[in-house]
């Protein structure tokens, strides 16, 4: 048992150290092909959006960490939406990183999952997923969310464990253009809500009275950091 202990503890530090052969390209615009097939027609994203969901409340929960907040709670939904609770003060920078996490969180999420893939890291992106959905897993507040948490991380647990390595990269891959072209999609659902005078609460609107600059503004932001992170992470995933 402890000689077992000891031959995979360097063999698994192996791994995560090291790297991997990337994908034949056919498999990465494979990947790129499946993910737009999940973002494109409405049926299929209102489900994949629950993904989305976990980065968006995922990114909020981080940076109120990162910043000295204390975070007491975050919830999933059924329609895809959610709520993140932190405490601190209302007002500030820590504030104002925190609801500006949101939204660019997935397009960060896949820009650096872009990096890792890049320089052949697809096992640690793989177990950086699976110890970010663990994490985040101890801070949901609702059954619903727990459920889509655990069902989102037993996936990157059973293809880490599991899955041979070309199956792994393609995953992966997959993962990552889903993240990189899901983030482009929920600044513009966010655009349209606002025109018919919906959505008066939104993460743009909380930063506009906590900053005083139009929530136009921040909105310009989300698309610039979706469409920037798609442009960069793209060039990566396709070796420009």
């Amino acid at each position: 048992m402890d000689s077992n202990t000891t031959t995979a503890l360097p063999d698994l530090w192996s791994r995560l150290s090291g790297t991997q052969p990337g994908p034949d390209l056919w498999v990465v615009l494979a990947t790129l092909a499946a993910a737009l097939a999940v973002v494109t027609p409405h049926p299929v994203w209102r489900v994949a959006r629950n993904a989305i969901t976990i980065a968006h409340e995922g990114g909020h929960g981080l940076i109120a960490l990162v910043t000295g907040r204390k975070l007491t709670g975050i919830r999933l939904h059924s329609d895809t939406s959610g709520l993140t609770v932190s405490r601190g003060k209302p007002y500030g920078l820590g504030m104002i990183l925190t609801a500006a996490a949101g939204y660019t969180a997935p397009s960060l999420l896949g820009l650096g999952g872009a990096a890792l893939l890049a320089a052949g890291r697809i096992t640690l992106l793989l177990w950086v997923a699976t110890a970010l959905l663990l994490a985040m897993l101890v801070m949901i507040r609702n059954a619903y969310g727990a459920l889509t948490v655990v069902l989102t991380g037993g996936a990157f647990l059973l293809v880490s464990w599991l899955a041979g390595p070309q199956v792994q990269a393609a995953f992966a891959y997959a993962v990552v253009w889903f993240l990189l072209l899901g983030g482009v999609r929920p600044p513009f659902e966010l655009q349209a809500k606002r025109r018919r005078g919906g959505a008066g609460d939104s993460d743009a609107d909380q930063l506009s009275r906590l900053t005083h600059v139009p929530a136009g503004l921040w909105l310009f932001l989300f698309h610039a950091v979706s469409l920037c992170s798609l442009i960069g992470g793209g060039q990566w995933l396709l070796r420009l």
